[in-house]
């Protein structure tokens, strides 16, 4: 995986010092002052950040479990730590190591992969859904004062039609999911036979997926979990920017506010690369911050910085702490699960 990645990585620095070098002129940064920002920093609101996002793998193991329960009967503290490996994982290595997670719960519950995969890309249709309720719920209460106020409510109120317009598909799936993958298969198969298997076949995975929650109780606290944890993380983005409590701009954003914040950092995160994509995504937040808040750009890079770590870097040492009472190793299990979604793809 290494030997993969180590030419995109390069060629991606080596374009970013090019720029650089090349707008060295028009960049107006004042090293000092950033230096200042981060001595100035209110840590009370980052620990109470950092302590947001471990309590999210909680959450996260917990739900987990609830989404194993018809294979196998584990204890969401067991999942903790297979949580913080993966997301260690994906930390260092990028979003090719994503699959760390389903890869180590398969190991740890002696189950196979490829329900684990399944799992997992339930959870992410959970966490798509709950990110989308809570963005757009906030984005219906941002300050009237905000630039393209307006745009941004209806790009709420979009958000919020569009995320129960899933829903509502997602139980059609649930109840008729046989029925819809006919149905998608009849009419795609017109156009192509091959589009119309592989929507059906995606349905039906769906549904299969779905059917694997125990009962609907099970579904219901899987949503709330889903809800409170994506909340929690907005949370965290907030304690960061109050953490600057010298920068008016940042330190009092309200809860609403700091959706456009975290809409462009978790946009950044989307495509990360290993360290090259740490800087990329405090770029992207950077950016955002001083376009959305008219932050100055020196504390926007600090916030970035700051956010990366609160949000991603901070569960490192927890995670190598985890991998080493686990004997999991973190490099040996990204490569794997790199070729788990090679073979799954």
């Amino acid at each position: 995986m290494k030997d993969k990645k180590t030419p995109v990585s390069l060629a991606v620095l080596a374009v970013l010092a090019i720029l650089i070098y090349l707008f060295r002129s028009k960049i107006h940064f004042d090293f000092g002052l950033f230096v200042r920002q981060l001595h100035l920093i209110d840590y009370r609101h980052v620990a109470a950040g950092i302590g947001l996002i471990w309590g999210t793998y909680l959450f996260r193991s917990w739900r987990w479990t609830i989404l194993l329960g018809k294979l196998r009967k584990v204890s969401p503290l067991s999942l903790t730590g297979s949580h913080f490996i993966g997301f260690t994982a994906v930390a260092i290595f990028g979003r090719l190591a994503d699959l760390s997670r389903p890869y180590i719960i398969a190991k740890r519950t002696r189950t196979s992969i490829a329900p684990q995969i399944a799992i997992y890309t339930l959870e992410r249709m959970f966490d798509l859904g709950s990110a989308a309720l809570v963005f757009s719920t906030a984005l219906l209460f941002l300050p009237k004062n905000m630039p393209h106020h307006e745009t941004f409510v209806r790009v709420g109120a979009f958000s919020l039609a569009a995320t129960i317009a899933i829903a509502i598909f997602a139980i059609a799936i649930r109840i008729a999911g046989s029925a819809l993958g006919a149905m998608a298969k009849a009419i795609l198969g017109k156009l192509s036979e091959g589009l119309g298997e592989t929507v059906a076949e995606k349905i039906l995975g769906f549904r299969d997926g779905l059917g694997a929650i125990p009962s609907i109780g099970s579904l219901v606290v899987t949503i709330i979990l889903s809800i409170v944890m994506w909340a929690m993380i907005a949370g965290a983005y907030l304690e960061t920017a109050h953490a600057f409590v010298h920068t008016p701009e940042l330190g009092t954003l309200t809860f609403a506010s700091v959706m456009l914040l975290m809409a462009a950092s978790l946009g950044g995160s989307l495509l990360q690369l290993p360290v090259i994509g740490w800087f990329t995504q405090i770029a992207a937040t950077a950016a955002s911050m001083q376009a959305f808040y008219g932050a100055p750009i020196e504390a926007s890079t600090a916030c970035g910085a700051l956010l990366l770590i609160v949000t991603s870097l901070s569960i490192i040492p927890v995670g190598l702490v985890f991998s080493r009472i686990e004997s999991v190793s973190i490099g040996k299990v990204a490569e794997a699960s790199e070729h788990a979604a090679e073979t799954s793809a």
